[in-house]
């Protein structure tokens, strides 16, 4: 097995939270993807991170639009999670959301929203790393979505009691 397959093999068994990172384009036109690749980075200032492929179409849009919405989705949220993973999807006309008060969509449903505005990118490799100082958060105090294996879920319920 190659150094990549290795990589991709060790990375799926890695469990993560599941977010859609949401932004409009110029003409106000929301945009969003999925995203796992997303961590806090700082408390003073607020400040979180996430990275995008530089392949994909909206890459441009992402770094140079200043900011963007994090929305951590729900453990029921697995179709919003694979709608906004889809190529080419009318994403928007397939949920709920609305824009916030800083202009930027905001998925109904979620555990919890940061808007931010863009602090630094980062050239990595063959993704660009965006930090966003946090401007605005909600917390609905849902369970999250989860991914492992290629699968959704969420965390046990006996987790939680022990």
């Amino acid at each position: 097995m190659d150094q990549v397959a290795k990589f991709k093999e060790v990375m799926g068994n890695y469990p993560t939270g599941v977010t859609v990172v949401t932004t409009v384009d110029e003409n106000g036109t929301p945009v969003g993807l999925t995203v796992n690749s997303f961590a806090s980075v700082s408390l003073d200032p607020l400040l979180i991170l996430w990275s995008i492929d530089k392949r994909v179409s909206s890459h441009d849009l992402f770094v140079n639009t200043g900011k963007f919405a994090v929305n951590v989705l729900a453990a029921e949220q697995g179709d919003v999670c694979s709608l906004f993973a889809m190529k080419g999807a009318d994403r928007f006309s397939q949920c709920e959301w609305e824009l916030s008060e800083h202009n930027l969509p905001v998925l109904a449903g979620v555990t919890g929203v940061m808007q931010c505005k863009t602090f630094k990118t980062v050239d990595a490799g063959d993704h660009t790393i965006l930090i966003g100082e946090v401007i605005g958060i909600e917390s609905y105090n849902k369970e999250p979505l989860l991914y492992h294996k290629r699968t959704f879920g969420k965390i046990p319920v006996e987790f939680y009691t022990k």
